[in-house]
């Protein structure tokens, strides 16, 4: 995920090309929104409009859980 907020595009389409969008979306186990930019991305690239790469995911350390002690009084009825 990039740093940048996403974008809310909303538009209209006949019910049958969203149902054939929805088809194409399960068979590429892909969401609709990630069909719909995976799309404009393939058609971009084919008629020559540059679309910048989306930005790795950043990682930021997580702080690591200290182990839990066992008390004296559960090891001792261990």
């Amino acid at each position: 995920m990039s740093n940048t907020k996403s974008a809310t595009l909303s538009f209209r389409i006949e019910p049958e090309l969203k149902e054939a969008l929805r088809v194409a979306a399960e068979q590429e186990h892909r969401s609709i929104a990630n069909m719909v930019e995976m799309m404009i991305r393939e058609h971009c690239g084919r008629v020559g409009i540059v679309v910048a790469e989306p930005s790795p995911p950043v990682r930021t350390k997580q702080a690591v859980k200290p182990s839990r002690e066992i008390s004296p009084r559960a090891k001792k009825n261990a």
